[in-house]
């Protein structure tokens, strides 16, 4: 890895967890992932370049904003993925009161431009995928990576990096899909419970803040992501429990409690089912800390 952290990282963030190789690849690669990260923005974040120095995918989870590319602007939303790169002006605005939760990932190489024409994502332009945490995994994946040392990690960063491409146009949204009725109801449910997972206790506390019924509410899941509303929330709750406790000073009982938790025992055992550790195995693997 370099030295330190790259200039560009932006600082506006009340929450991170980043990694950064080579900031310096082999020109004659075909293929390097330098950076990534996941980053849940400040009210106050805001990016301006005129350019950049390598390829970049961003990936909006939760939250609301705006990028300017290509001479425009653009509203953000959850599922919605963009691409810039060298000399690309561009800005990314978050909204006030609802600040984005997005991932990211650059790349180096003389094949980076032409994975992005490939997955339709140059020139510079917007897509969404369906459902709007379609790539979370794989980025959750690619962090993993690209956090570790050791011989194989530029390779399999850069295989995870071509899977999210195979995964970005298998989840692509369709445009007749988009505009229904029941599909927009159920992206603003997803919004709403990617906003702030922690304030729903349960499926009741979500239909009500949707405006629609539970049953009507399962109905839409199951329809547009073959999943029940209950576990698409008990994954958005753990996903941020996961980047917390990755942060300095974090602790299980406040992280549990962050997340919603009243019974840090019953977080242990929830987060356990869903990542195969307890959160201070988790911590120890995942983030290389102790405690």
């Amino acid at each position: 890895m370099s030295a330190g952290p790259p200039a560009f990282f932006a600082t506006e963030v009340k929450g991170a967890r980043r990694f950064y190789r080579d900031l310096a690849p082999d020109p004659r690669a075909q293929l390097v992932v330098v950076c990534g990260g996941r980053e849940e923005c400040t009210p106050a974040y805001r990016i301006q370049r005129r350019g950049f120095p390598f390829w970049s995918l961003e990936y909006v989870v939760a939250g609301r904003g705006r990028v300017h590319l290509e001479g425009r602007w653009r509203d953000l939303g959850p599922g919605d993925v963009f691409s810039y790169g060298p000399g690309v002006p561009h800005e990314i605005v978050t909204s006030g009161d609802a600040p984005l939760v997005k991932y990211f990932v650059d790349v180096a190489g003389r094949h980076a431009r032409r994975r992005l024409q490939q997955w339709g994502l140059w020139p510079p332009r917007l897509a969404r995928v369906h459902p709007p945490d379609a790539l979370q995994r794989l980025f959750e994946e690619l962090i993993d990576a690209g956090l570790r040392s050791g011989p194989g990690g530029d390779a399999l960063c850069a295989g995870l990096f071509g899977c999210l491409g195979i995964k970005l146009r298998m989840a692509a949204a369709p445009a007749e899909q988009m505009l229904t009725p029941a599909f927009l109801t159920y992206q603003r449910c997803c919004a709403l419970i990617q906003s702030d997972p922690a304030k729903f206790r349960n499926l009741a506390d979500v239909a009500r803040a949707c405006h629609v019924d539970r049953a009507h509410l399962c109905r839409l899941f199951r329809r547009f992501s073959g999943e029940t509303p209950y576990r698409y929330l008990m994954r958005q709750k753990l996903a941020g429990a996961a980047a917390r406790l990755c942060e300095p000073g974090a602790l299980v009982k406040a992280v549990a409690w962050e997340a919603g938790f009243s019974d840090p025992f019953h977080f242990s055992r929830v987060f356990k089912r869903v990542f195969g550790v307890s959160p201070s195995v988790f911590r120890l693997w995942r983030c290389g800390r102790e405690g």
